[in-house]
């Protein structure tokens, strides 16, 4: 693909050097590099295996921009006669053009660790297997009330390029996956407030084992300050342990009542973290299903209260609070029957914890893309809770094998738009059509965002009224 046309006199200070960014994507940080390097001189090469049309909505937030595209495949030249080569977290580390850069003496780097050591502005760090997203938009939410803030990171959206007009009175939350954090590792720098949510096996195939998960997700508080503080999950059996991983200070949260820290009792949201306790009611206040979400609730709470956030701002922020898109997401109703996007599931854990959230009967659309994670957790809520089961997409076979005889009934849709039609004539009058698969999506669709999309226009075609 030509390069796009630009000022040609416009310059930076990577004015002339060669930049490669490897991994363009859908998801804003391969969008943030091009265009931070681009504005600021770089003669910058983009490098992906998916080709134009599927890139298509991030190529269009850089039209105009000196960029050349090289599309579909990776070409040897862009990595060996780079300066930089800003690397895609979904690139694993053993990539072999990431090596050839580095043979050649180029300097590797990402979106997030160039953002991280450049920001002048405390930052508020958000990591865990599940529930990452809602704490990271809760925070924002409650931070926003009280004080400038930004919302940026794997929840989509980059501020690399926004970074010189970040002052240090404001305060940034990321969303931090693992493979964000792996690469953090080498700048040996951790957010100020880094909030754990839940540990669970997840991304085994990209880092090759659980140790080595657990050990970059640690990369959020391992490099904090004395005076830095680190928000665990009492709940957790892993985060719990994490208190001695930080030197900083660890302020726990919990869905039962606590000598310390920010906990629930009955309706009442509790901060105990001082030698004053304040409370917040929020009976009847709360959006979000689920006990899983009301632990995201504690975690960005806890989060913003340390920040300095008023308790009353922090409840306030809470019951304005709808659900993110894909994460238990109403998105309508067909003879009485409700429809739930809950795409971003895509681990067993996740799927669990979203069967959970209901009392309704549950029709659940589950499979995907096998990224050899134990499905028990899921398996065992799902004959436990659920009334029926449409099976679909790579897992579709071993999932029906685990799920077995004497547990709900289960059919198997050979395509994404049989399984939603299957589902939806399944279920009866008070029932939930539940789409939370517990697997990723990439055997059928780019991502989540795309498999949730999906779902509600089929079901939309059904005949279902759009909330």
């Amino acid at each position: 693909m030509p390069k796009t046309s630009t000022d040609p006199a416009a310059r930076g200070p990577y004015a002339g050097q060669a930049v490669t960014v490897m991994g363009l994507g859908l998801f804003g940080g391969g969008v943030g590099a091009a265009r931070y390097f681009a504005r600021r001189g770089a003669c910058v090469t983009v490098t992906d295996t998916k080709s134009a049309r599927e890139l298509a909505p991030s190529i269009k937030a850089l039209r105009g921009l000196p960029i050349t595209y090289h599309l579909k495949r990776h070409w040897r030249r862009d990595f060996t006669r780079a300066s930089i080569v800003a690397v895609s977290p979904a690139v694993k580390p053993d990539s072999p053009f990431v090596a050839l850069a580095r043979k050649a003496g180029a300097a590797i780097t990402s979106e997030m660790n160039l953002f991280v050591g450049l920001c002048p502005a405390p930052i508020v760090g958000v990591t865990g297997s599940n529930g990452k997203s809602t704490t990271t938009a809760l925070a924002g939410a409650m931070l926003s009330r009280f004080c400038p803030a930004r919302v940026a990171g794997n929840i989509g959206k980059s501020l690399l390029d926004e970074v010189e007009g970040i002052g240090g009175s404001e305060t940034i939350v990321l969303e931090l996956s693992s493979f964000q954090l792996y690469a953090l590792g080498p700048l040996r720098k951790s957010p100020h407030v880094a909030i754990v949510t839940n540990i669970s096996e997840n991304h085994i195939d990209w880092h090759g084992s659980m140790a080595a998960y657990v050990a970059a997700k640690k990369n959020i508080l391992r490099f904090q300050r004395p005076g830095d503080v680190a928000v665990l999950n009492a709940d957790d059996a892993e985060v719990r342990t994490w208190r001695s991983a930080t030197p900083g200070r660890a302020v726990f949260y919990s869905m039962r009542p606590r000598a310390r820290g920010v906990f629930v009792d009955g309706a009442r949201l509790v901060f105990r973290l001082g030698d004053r306790e304040q409370r917040v009611n929020l009976a009847g206040r709360l959006r979000l299903r689920g006990p899983h979400n009301l632990a995201n609730v504690l975690a960005a709470a806890a989060g913003a209260r340390v920040c300095g956030v008023p308790a009353e701002v922090i409840g306030d922020a809470i019951a304005a609070f709808e659900p993110l898109a894909h994460r238990l997401q109403p998105v309508g109703t067909r003879g009485g029957v409700l429809f739930v996007d809950d795409s971003k599931a895509t681990t067993p854990p996740a799927a669990r914890a979203a069967i959970r959230s209901f009392c309704e009967p549950i029709v659940l659309i589950a499979g995907g893309y096998d990224k050899k994670i134990d499905p028990t957790p899921m398996v065992e809520e799902i004959r436990r809770r659920v009334k029926a089961v449409v099976l679909v997409g790579q897992t579709a076979e071993s999932l029906e094998a685990a799920i077995g005889r004497g547990g709900p009934a289960v059919e198997r849709a050979g395509t994404f738009r049989g399984a939603v039609r299957r589902a939806a004539a399944m279920a009866r009058r008070g029932d939930v059509v539940l789409l939370s698969t517990g697997h990723a999506s990439w055997d059928m669709f780019d991502n989540y965002e795309q498999r949730g999309e999906a779902f509600s226009r089929e079901a939309a075609k059904l005949g279902m009224k759009l909330l």
